[in-house]
């Protein structure tokens, strides 16, 4: 449970706290809400438009998709503690699967999400402009990821310790 909370608390830092923006420099800001470059003849940051986004290159359905998948994952992320509470103390299988499907489908759009956004923007950013919020997104997909794996193993786990005490008897 302190693994989502704390997926929970990434994310929101990440989306909303830092507004989606994987970088946020006085002379850049990239993000899924924000692309802003600076302007040198103008001496100041430059926010890009849709029109303009299309023409350096972003397409709108890829961003887009980009945000559905990684404001889609916080969504589904908030799901995810009722159905592994409810679980844990019903000892019901049909919950921990739908804590699973939560859990995997969160992992895998945040992961498609994050990947769409970096492969329509990499030629702006670098690995060290990464900022915070970046930071936030990539730890939040290890820990799904981890939550995941854990969350699936547990209920065989659980399974095994009761046969085990079932068959001492």
């Amino acid at each position: 449970m302190a693994l989502t909370i704390t997926v929970i608390c990434l994310l929101f830092f990440a989306l909303l706290w830092k507004a989606g923006n994987l970088v946020d420099l006085p002379n850049l800001r990239v993000g899924f809400y924000n692309f802003c470059l600076w302007h040198e003849g103008a001496g100041a940051l430059q926010c890009y438009q849709f029109p303009e986004l299309e023409a350096l290159g972003v397409p709108r359905v890829g961003l887009a998709l980009a945000r559905l998948g990684v404001y889609g994952a916080l969504v589904l992320t908030l799901f995810v503690p009722l159905p592994l509470l409810l679980a844990w103390c019903n000892n019901n299988e049909g919950e921990w699967q739908l804590a699973v499907g939560f859990l995997a489908t969160s992992s895998a759009l945040l992961a498609s999400g994050l990947g769409l956004f970096l492969t329509y923007t990499w030629k702006w950013l670098q690995l060290s402009l990464l900022g915070p919020g970046s930071l936030a997104l990539g730890a939040a997909q290890a820990l799904l990821i981890l939550l995941l794996v854990a969350t699936a193993v547990f209920p065989q786990r659980a399974e095994d310790r009761s046969w085990g005490a079932a068959s001492s008897v």
